[in-house]
């Protein structure tokens, strides 16, 4: 359903996987990888977005690497730069809230595991990301919650060892105080990348639906409805 496209990236190119809706345009949302890179399951998730009505791009944060095993992908994320990730991610968002066919105004973002963390903090420094969506990944290090522009929704599995709900109740007090209007939902007996379809040993289908649909749900209350009709 998608292609290849390249965006400028703070004066850089930047690669990236866009797939369009059926009906040419539609609300924005950029998709930010696992630590496997811009792999299959990626690009997926821009299809199913692109399905649902949504212009969906994901920037290749890696530059054409991807990872196959969890040592390869430790490496590529040690080796991530935040600020040449946080510039691939807003021209990714410039790409879309430019109004450039096949998107419109509207964007949203949407992260996996390190890219969820890469989410939030996208949502805090670009004023363009309208709501934001992290599964299962928190902000590493300082983190200026009270920045975040518009709304954020999290997906936390019950038992994933990554975080701790003291960290998730901490990031959530914060983003409100900050004045962000935050959803959190934790998905019990789940594990961390429970969303993962290709990742058979954590998939949980009943905890993903149910994430997919609030996930859909969230972005057309904030981002604006594809099916709607125009005003």
């Amino acid at each position: 359903m998608g292609e290849i496209v390249e965006f400028a990236s703070d004066g850089r190119t930047c690669s990236g996987y866009l797939a369009a809706p059926k009906g040419g345009r539609g609300p924005g949302v950029v998709v930010i990888q696992e630590w496997w890179g811009l792999v299959p399951h990626i690009e997926d998730v821009c299809d199913r977005f692109a399905a649902a009505g949504f212009a969906a791009l994901a920037p290749d944060l890696y530059h054409g690497k991807t990872a196959g095993e969890p040592d390869e992908a430790g490496k590529l994320v040690m080796a991530l730069r935040g600020d040449e990730a946080a510039q691939d991610i807003g021209g990714a968002a410039s790409r879309l809230s430019a109004g450039q066919p096949p998107a419109d105004t509207r964007v949203g973002v949407v992260g996996f595991c390190v890219g969820g963390g890469l989410a939030l903090r996208a949502a805090a420094r670009h004023a363009s990301i309208a709501a934001a969506v992290t599964f299962y990944g928190l902000p590493r290090g300082e983190f200026d919650a009270a920045s975040v522009h518009g709304a954020v929704l999290g997906h936390f599995a019950g038992n994933d060892r990554s975080y701790t709900r003291d960290q998730v109740d901490d990031l959530e007090r914060a983003l409100r105080a900050g004045g962000a209007d935050v959803e959190v939902h934790w998905y019990d007996g789940a594990e961390h990348a429970f969303f993962n379809d290709t990742r058979p040993e954590v998939f949980a289908p009943e905890a993903a639906r149910l994430a997919w649909s609030r996930t859909l749900a969230f972005f057309r209350s904030h981002l604006g409805d594809p099916a709607a009709p125009a005003a």
